[in-house]
């Protein structure tokens, strides 16, 4: 579970780079971090303004918006080679993301993290008279009883005679199903052992009249 928090972690951390490097397109409300080798005085934050632009130091406005990092970098070089024997070495780098870019990203990396599966767990579905319905991730090994048990309940219309079991079998596109006696087991009878596997889908039927 660490390792694919950290991961993630390490993945919005780094959004700005990959994005420089895939052909991010710069925007205005942009932070960029210009580095000079000639002379480190000109090293600073550049914010790109709302009407697009860089504001450079022995240079002026220079173009940003619409440009990819390495294209802006180019520009920047060539902008202050006047000052300079010959082209000086630039280094740009994406510092911060405009707002906007970074809500769309926060909720790309939110969406990630809920689609991520926790290590050593298999997802099954609950269906019909649960309390809670939908998708659940639960520790490999976990046998049905166990899982109706930890599901947070059958809701008082649920048919706990008629509990269903469905397997698929993706190699074939079949379907198997397991009827479980919940209410019999909870008067006492043995349960029989069954381990959910991946993709199980548990459905609780709703109670007939007078049943």
């Amino acid at each position: 579970m660490f390792r694919v928090l950290a991961g993630l972690l390490l993945a919005v951390l780094l959004v700005p780079a990959a994005w420089a490097q895939s052909g991010y397109r710069v925007q205005a409300g942009d932070v960029l971090q210009m580095e000079v080798l000639e002379d480190p005085s000109l090293n600073r934050s550049l914010l790109v303004l709302p009407d697009g632009n860089v504001s450079l130091p022995l240079v002026g406005n220079v173009r940003a918006s619409g440009k990819s990092v390495e294209g802006l970098r180019a520009a920047i070089s060539s902008a202050l080679a006047p000052n300079f024997a010959s082209a000086p070495t630039v280094f740009l780098s994406v510092g911060q993301l405009n707002p906007v870019t970074t809500a769309v990203t926060g909720a790309l990396a939110q969406q990630a993290a809920a689609n991520v599966r926790p290590y050593g767990t298999v997802t099954i579905y609950a269906m019909g008279e649960f309390n809670t319905q939908g998708a659940k991730n639960i520790k490999s090994g976990t046998t049905l009883l166990q899982f109706l048990a930890e599901a947070g309940g059958l809701s008082r219309f649920a048919a706990t005679k008629r509990i269903q079991l469905h397997r698929p079998d993706k190699k074939t596109g079949s379907e198997t199903v397991y009827k479980f006696d919940y209410k019999a087991v909870q008067a006492g009878a043995r349960a029989p052992v069954i381990v959910l596997r991946d993709g199980d889908v548990i459905v609780a039927p709703e109670r007939k009249l007078f049943e």
